[in-house]
This record gives C-alpha cells, sequence and structure tokens, in this order.
C-alpha cells in the first residue's frame, strides 16, 4: 500500500507562489495571486510579505506588483557553477577594501532597477553604502549602465518609453538620447560611471561579471566620496575594477575571454571634479 508523504500546507503555498511566475507573467499583484491560487487574500499577504522580507520576491515602485527576488539567482547561481559568485565576490572584494578602503557592491538587473545583492563596506567613517537588497534606477547607476549598454535599441527603447528618465538626483541622466550616447562611452571602454548621479559627493564605477557566452550577468562597482578622490586612488579603483571583472568571470563563469589588466602601471584617469 502506497503511504502518502505528509504535506505543510504553508510550504506548498510558498512552491504555488513559485510555480505561478512560471507562467509566463513576469509579475502579479495580492489579488491576482490569491484568484490564481485560490488562496485567502490575508493569509496569501502573509506569505508574500515573508518571501518578500526574505529577498525571494520583490516588488515595483509601486509597492503592489510582486517579482522573483535576487535571493533566488543567488541559489541559482551555486546550483548551477562550481564555485559560488557570492564566495568570489567577498574574496576579491575584500582585496579592494584591503588596498582601497572604499566600498564594494555586487548587483543584478530586476527590469530597469539594479538590485544589491552583496557588499563589502569599508571602514572610513565617511563612507556610501548600499544595503542587501536595496534597488535604484539602472540609468542613475554606474553597475546598470553596465547592464543597459548590453541591451538593444529596440529593448532599451521598450525599458524607457518615454524621453524623460528618473532623476534620483540633480545629476543623474533625464533625457533619453544622453543616456544613448552615455551607454556608447561604456561599451567602447567596458566601465560604467556614476558621478553622482544617486548621492551627491559620490562617485562610483563598476564593470561587469560575464558568462561563458560574454553576457553581462552581474556587475561589480566600488563607490568613492568625491573628497577621498585623487589620481591615485581613482587610477587603483580603474585597475581593481577591471580585474575583478576578470577574475570573478573566469572563476565563476569560466570566461577566459576577458582582459587581466596590468598590475603596476595604473593608468592617469580623471573624473570631472579631480581634473
Amino acid at each position: 500500500m502506497e503511504k502518502n508523504s505528509p504535506r505543510v500546507k504553508s510550504a506548498d503555498r510558498v512552491l504555488d507562489i513559485f510555480e505561478l511566475f512560471t507562467g509566463g507573467t513576469d509579475t502579479y499583484n495580492l489579488t491576482e495571486i490569491s484568484k490564481n491560487l485560490k488562496m485567502p487574500p490575508s493569509s496569501t499577504y502573509s506569505i508574500l510579505q515573508n518571501m518578500l522580507n526574505r529577498g525571494y520576491l520583490e516588488v515595483d515602485k509601486s509597492g503592489k506588483q510582486f517579482r522573483i527576488g535576487y535571493k533566488l539567482f543567488m541559489i541559482q547561481n551555486r546550483y548551477t557553477q562550481g564555485t559560488s559568485l557570492s564566495d568570489e565576490f567577498y574574496q576579491i572584494a575584500e582585496k579592494i577594501v584591503d588596498d582601497l578602503n572604499e566600498s564594494v557592491s555586487l548587483s543584478v538587473r530586476r527590469g530597469d532597477q539594479l538590485h544589491y545583492i552583496g557588499e563589502k563596506v569599508c571602514s572610513q567613517a565617511l563612507r556610501y553604502t548600499q544595503n542587501q537588497g536595496h534597488t535604484l534606477p539602472l540609468h542613475a547607476t554606474a553597475s546598470g549602465k553596465i547592464m543597459l549598454a548590453e541591451l538593444t535599441a529596440e529593448e532599451l527603447r521598450a525599458l524607457y518609453p518615454t524621453d524623460t528618465l528618473e532623476q534620483v538626483t540633480d545629476k543623474t541622466i533625464s533625457k533619453f538620447d544622453d543616456l544613448v550616447m552615455k551607454l556608447e562611452t561604456v561599451k567602447s571602454k567596458g566601465i560604467g560611471y556614476n558621478i553622482g548621479e544617486t548621492v551627491n559627493g559620490v562617485h562610483c564605477l563598476a564593470s561587469g561579471i560575464y558568462n561563458q557566452n560574454n553576457e553581462v550577468v552581474a556587475s561589480i562597482s566600488i563607490s568613492m566620496p568625491t573628497v577621498r578622490i585623487t589620481e591615485e586612488t581613482w587610477a587603483k579603483a580603474h585597475y581593481w575594477i577591471e580585474r575583478a571583472s576578470f577574475e570573478l568571470s573566469r572563476k565563476v563563469y569560466n570566461n577566459t575571454d576577458r582582459t587581466r589588466p596590468n598590475e603596476i602601471d595604473f593608468p592617469q584617469m580623471h573624473t570631472p571634479e579631480t581634473k
């Protein structure tokens, strides 16, 4: 006689929510999830909030539309790769912080938002960090520009259907045409910049983490208050961000197409505020 396996109702409901997102729709609101799964709205709300707090779901700007969160990305990466992106990120980030003593972040794209999934904080009293799970508009961030530079013109326009873009600070790119021009530079250099576009007085640079098909799957960035930026520190930051891109792409995704930066000659690089 076949023995029935024990079932946990709440666990079933969580799995049902995950499986709902395999149906081709990217986002659902509370009412849609409740109706689709024939679950009471009150218990649906509680489960969604738990999943949201744990990073398995996230919400859009309205706070009403739910979508798959960053935690599943991390689990998928651990399962599909022999080496964990998270583990390797913290190893290289520790080296960067030891040398530069500036904060380092790991992020992925979710729609038109940049989602931070890891950080290594510096010991400076004045520092800028992004908490894990925090989101920002792609076009306002250094890492976001790296990811946007990978899109076709059609994909980019679909993501930004109007010519006016959301501004986080007065330095954020606000016009679609300006963004397109900026992304051309990002493509040629392989580095994205955020010059006070999310926080005044903070500069950030980023590079992509590439899989075997040379597709950007994540990005690593370094944030530096402008009061500490010198030609030497800015050049060192460029070296480290290129090295991190090289090492993470190779170790985690077995990408051998990236170029390892020169460890001795730091290039003379300037930002608008350090010229």
